[in-house]
């Protein structure tokens, strides 16, 4: 029997890489096309360690901005076409931009940014809400030949400081308030200036763009403040507007800060060629979107989702992009449906955590029903998951609802990545044929089966392995370490911002340069389905928001009562995972109370939510002595405590789990499960529950 076209394309794309993407490439527009397509070298770093390296498109020149709008505009004839719909529940505002419209308000505020003191290659960081005001900074940012680092508006300021410290921005660009549904608004204004004061270097310009619920005031000029509504009202009477500044192949577009072990985050670089290529080739084939369709992807521009798939990918398409502003359970259960209904959205994007919270509103399935029965989700070709596991009984809910109400062929989509890779390593294609030269399509193919528990299969470029801690290959079906054959596919990172040593150390070391560890473990199955099952030690996955152990260990050891702690994930029926501590209290304190350990646990968790944000809440803690696992060398072995968490949660408080010949002290494991015992009888009974019962296969 042949392979499927998925199959076969993802095997071109591994042995004739040149070829491949030389073709995908053709697809966009340069300013200068490339040299060649790929440059395979060495990079050595001061201490004289070496890595393999790459460039893709080296030699050529590109704007994402021209390609994202101007082309649409100017070259093709497609300026009327809607380009963003702006839905915020939360304020009760919606807005439209045609391609023309946001290409002019692109044009204009980019020319403000080049009054403000912006130049080409420096950074401006962005700390706003899901307002349109956000994807239009972002575009003028990239319109300059300036790099954007976008940080989730709901940070605090110290999580704030470190990134303005880090990438050096020469402006901010921020709100006047964050929105949550129910709640007052969030004034940014101490926000903002609590981290410039925290951080060593000083933005020389804020820029705010005003919001009615809540206005930053006073703006202080004198400290390099500006409203922007006025910048651009000015510069507009004036004239001022600024062209596409194209920037080299392997030049920055943004950087994206992700969780680090250490707690210091990683600035994650993603270069401009391979960018657009890349998403180009993955929004049309992996997600089957075209001009005309329109896609919502239920996410935040803070994050690598919302860089790809609400803004950058959509536009590249010549598609319509949704943006959101809210909960997908406010102001009911029922607003994802109703928005697909209004908009005739094709392909929802969003993460099982927000499926799971429609679900516990609304049990009976009414709010999707509802709309189904009168037809309002027909539109709907396929519902993506991601940003962590998709447990079967999600999948395959939603499938039965796609069946019932969406398109023919509708179907649910699970699908890996990171902020690392930029675009979906492994999915089912919707289109699963690359167009061809002359742009039309050729034999349609239906796209692969779902398998309820997988991530599917590999997407072009990306090589995917499973190997043993020491490198070597396992056999399919069996659990190991998730890897990845270099070079990485255009869209993924080849470098951190301004550490060659820590990208080295994090993602090239573990296995000796042949392989880039994603921090991930799973399985690849029979039938070449991939299944993606736990994140490695230092990563908590808390409604798919990627946190730091180290991080939140480092905020719930600045309580003066605490002497270490260990933070792993405990699995939660509504957010996957939430993060849970193991605290050893000061010695010097004798006969801790009951009401003085919960009061404790309040005083640390708000300690948590101070430092790093309410995301970051711990689930539970446990308080003892000589229960924190550890080998001789002295690092933590949290797999251990994860895993008796674990087998608490499904009642198996006595099952043995795997400890490595290096611990240091094997009856630390004991008094660590007798502690967990004593927890959950005591304190957890009820509190806790998973997903759903053990995964699967």
């Amino acid at each position: 029997m042949s392979a499927h076209p998925q199959d076969s394309i993802h095997q071109e794309s591994l042995q004739n890489p040149e070829d491949f993407w030389r073709k995908q490439a053709s697809y966009i527009t340069w300013h200068k096309k490339p040299d060649k397509t790929l440059e395979i070298t060495k990079k050595t770093l001061p201490d004289g360690s070496s890595h393999p390296a790459w460039k893709w498109f080296p030699g050529g020149e590109v704007s994402t901005c021209y390609n994202c709008l101007d082309r649409h505009v100017k070259d093709t004839g497609h300026g009327d076409n809607i380009a963003i719909i702006w839905e915020s529940p939360v304020t009760n505002d919606k807005q439209k931009f045609t391609y023309a419209q946001l290409l002019d308000e692109v044009e204009v505020l980019a020319g403000v940014l080049l009054e403000e003191g912006v130049q080409k290659g420096q950074v401006v960081l962005i700390y706003m809400p899901m307002i349109p005001a956000a994807l239009i900074a972002m575009l003028a940012i990239n319109r300059i030949g300036a790099i954007h680092a976008v940080v989730f508006g709901g940070f605090s300021p110290p999580s704030l400081a470190q990134r303005i410290e880090a990438s050096s921005p020469a402006a901010i660009m921020t709100a006047s308030c964050g929105i949550e549904a129910g709640k007052k608004p969030i004034g940014y204004k101490t926000l903002i200036e609590s981290a410039i004061h925290q951080s060593k270097h000083k933005p020389a310009k804020t820029i705010i763009w005003q919001r009615d619920q809540h206005r930053w005031h006073p703006v202080n000029k004198g400290s390099g403040e500006r409203n922007w509504q006025r910048l651009v009202k000015s510069a507009r009477n004036r004239g001022v507007r600024a062209g596409c500044t194209p920037v080299k192949s392997n030049d920055a577009v943004y950087i994206i800060y992700t969780s680090g072990t250490t707690g210091a985050p990683k600035g994650v670089v993603r270069e401009a060629a391979g960018h657009v290529v890349g998403l180009d080739l993955s929004i049309k084939y992996l997600f089957g979107i075209e001009r005309g369709d329109v896609i919502f992807t239920a996410s935040d521009v803070g994050w690598v989702v919302g860089h790809s798939y609400i803004l950058y990918a959509p536009l590249l398409a010549g598609a319509t992009t949704v943006q959101f502003e809210g909960k997908p359970i406010y102001p009911d259960a029922g607003i994802f449906w109703r928005l697909i209904e209004e908009h005739k959205i094709n392909v929802l994007f969003t993460a099982p955590t927000a499926l799971r919270a429609i679900r516990q509103l609304d049990p009976d399935s009414e709010k999707i029903q509802e709309v189904g029965k009168r037809g309002g989700l027909k539109s709907l070709r396929a519902l993506f998951l991601a940003g962590e596991r998709s447990e079967p009984s999600i999948v395959e809910l939603y499938t039965e609802h796609l069946k019932s109400f969406g398109d023919t062929g509708a179907s649910i989509v699970d699908n890996w990545w990171s902020s690392e890779s930029g675009s979906p390593m492994t999915g089912l294609a919707q289109k699963a044929t690359i167009r061809d030269d002359s742009k039309s399509s050729s034999l349609e193919h239906k796209p692969l089966l779902t398998k309820p528990g997988s991530a599917g299969k590999p997407m072009p470029g990306f090589d995917i392995r499973v190997v043993d801690d020491d490198g070597k290959e396992c056999e399919r079906g069996t659990m190991g370490n998730l890897v990845l054959g270099l070079p990485f596919a255009p869209t993924g990172l080849t470098q951190l911002w301004n550490d060659d040593e820590r990208f080295l150390k994090s993602y090239l070391k573990r296995f000796g340069g042949k392989f880039m560890d994603t921090g991930d473990s799973g399985i690849i199955d029979g039938d070449g389905y991939v299944h993606v099952m736990s994140r490695a030690d230092d990563i908590i996955n808390v409604a798919a928001h990627r946190l730091s152990t180290g991080a939140i260990e480092q905020a719930v050891c600045s309580h003066p009562e605490i002497m270490e702690a260990c933070v792993v994930g405990i699995p939660d029926s509504l957010k996957g995972h939430l993060p849970f501590a193991f605290v050893v209290i000061n010695p010097a304190i004798k006969d801790v109370t009951e009401e003085r350990r919960q009061q404790l646990f309040k005083e640390v968790n708000q300690a948590v939510r101070t430092q790093l944000g309410g995301i970051a809440s711990l689930g539970g803690m446990i308080q003892g002595r000589g229960m924190i696992p550890k080998t001789r060398s002295g690092k933590t072995l949290r797999r251990v405590l994860r895993e008796l968490l674990e087998n608490a949660i499904h009642g198996d408080f006595e099952k043995d789990v795997s400890i490595p010949t290096t611990i240091e002290d094997i009856e630390v494991v004991a008094v660590a499960k007798e502690k967990i015992k004593d927890y959950f009888e005591s304190h957890g009974k009820g509190k806790h529950k998973s997903i759903e019962g053990r995964p699967k296969l």
